[in-house]
């Protein structure tokens, strides 16, 4: 017997629930575009590294432009709010894990200095550098120009959920359209997982698009709040909002797939479900030139009332041109991520992310017993 639902639920996949399916033709992975842009702002590699504190700092920012990324400084975060970051994150790294909750609440307390965030971005900049700085909506309009007018190259405004439209009580809220026509740079926004969110954020100017609610390591929103699409369904369906802004507009708006990567396997099934680029967090933490000592943190774990996320040992490995692209002698797919990448790329027939976007995949609950993932986590 049935009986009428009050709600219809469909399925969702993350990256251990699919497969790319090797293409027809083959071509050299050297021969390989994987470049983007966010805006005019091109880079040759599709890798960002967090705005989290224990991911990016400025000496990260230079190093990841370096490499031919990005990495983007957190405005609201330990480098905005202390002339000497250093010994804070330090701090951090030998606090018990019972206690480094309250710290990191305490530590934020300390109000962020305009100044010094300014200073953050023309350091970037003196050493040749992408500046790229994130903030809260509830502060957009107050860092986005002191930013931008530092010399910074990218505005990114991000929370653990951003729309185009908020109810609040405030007079006059953030209005997206006027944020990115007042300013001379590209705006990135996130974070989203529907079509009608991302859609709606494009129409208002927005250069990129970050999506992902809760997937990230050090991030306990879907556990906390029950919030979140797994990322292949997430980064499709803000994919399809990007086709079809570009047919209204002929304007192409970049789409980052934000969290949730443990291997290389990970990064390539978000490109080939309509990526342009990833943003990883935990994978650079691990990296020597990371500011966390080897420890990293979600950027709610210190909200003062409800903390959503945790600070998680994830160690220091190798140095980040490694960790990006190799040689490396691990074989689970931690490190060589722009090897990986080019690798299936070839394998696919694509020459381009773009071309990469289009390659054909199927659902594979299988694909991490029947292949080597399984017989990986039985090593000694």
């Amino acid at each position: 017997m049935t009986h009428p639902q009050f709600k219809e639920l469909r399925r969702s996949y993350g990256f251990d629930e699919v497969a790319i399916v090797p293409g027809d033709v083959t071509i050299n992975p050297e021969q390989t575009d994987i470049g983007f842009s966010i805006g005019d702002v091109n880079f040759k590699i599709p890798i960002i590294a967090a705005a989290m504190d224990a991911v990016t700092d400025v000496k990260m920012a230079i190093k990841m432009s370096q490499l031919g990324g990005l990495a983007v400084l957190h405005g609201e975060g330990i480098q905005a709010r202390y002339h000497d970051a250093e010994a804070v994150l330090a701090e951090i790294a030998v606090t018990p894990q019972t206690e480094v909750t309250a710290l990191l609440q305490k530590i934020y307390t300390e109000p962020i200095k305009d100044d010094l965030v300014a200073e953050r971005v023309k350091a970037i900049k003196a050493a040749g550098g992408t500046a790229a700085v994130a903030m809260m909506p509830a502060n957009a309009k107050r860092l986005a120009p002191v930013v931008a007018e530092a010399g910074a190259d990218i505005v990114v405004v991000a929370s653990t959920v951003t729309t185009a439209r908020h109810v609040s009580k405030s007079y006059r809220g953030l209005i997206f359209s006027e944020l990115c026509s007042s300013l001379r740079v590209p705006v990135m926004v996130g974070n989203c997982v529907s079509y009608s969110a991302t859609l709606e954020l494009m129409r208002q100017g927005v250069a990129a698009v970050l999506v992902g609610v809760g997937p990230g390591a050090a991030c306990t929103s879907r556990e906390v709040l029950g919030l979140g699409v797994p990322q292949i369904t997430a980064t499709m369906d803000c994919a399809a909002a990007r086709e079809t802004y570009l047919a209204e507009t002929g304007r192409y708006v970049s789409i980052i797939t934000d969290g949730g990567f443990k291997k290389g396997g990970d990064f390539c099934k978000a490109i080939a479900a309509g990526a342009d680029a990833a943003m990883f967090g935990s994978i650079i933490a691990q990296a020597k030139e990371a500011p966390g000592h080897g420890y990293h943190w979600g950027m709610s774990h210190p909200h003062p009332s409800l903390p959503r996320g945790t600070r998680i040992k994830v160690g220091t490995t190798v140095g980040l041109e490694q960790i990006l692209f190799g040689p490396t002698s691990v074989v689970d797919g931690s490190q060589n991520f722009v090897g990986a990448l080019r690798t299936v790329m070839g394998v696919c027939g694509a020459a381009t992310i773009r071309e990469m976007q289009r390659a054909e995949m199927v659902i594979a609950p299988a694909i991490t017993t029947e292949g080597k993932s399984y017989q990986l986590s039985k090593c000694v």
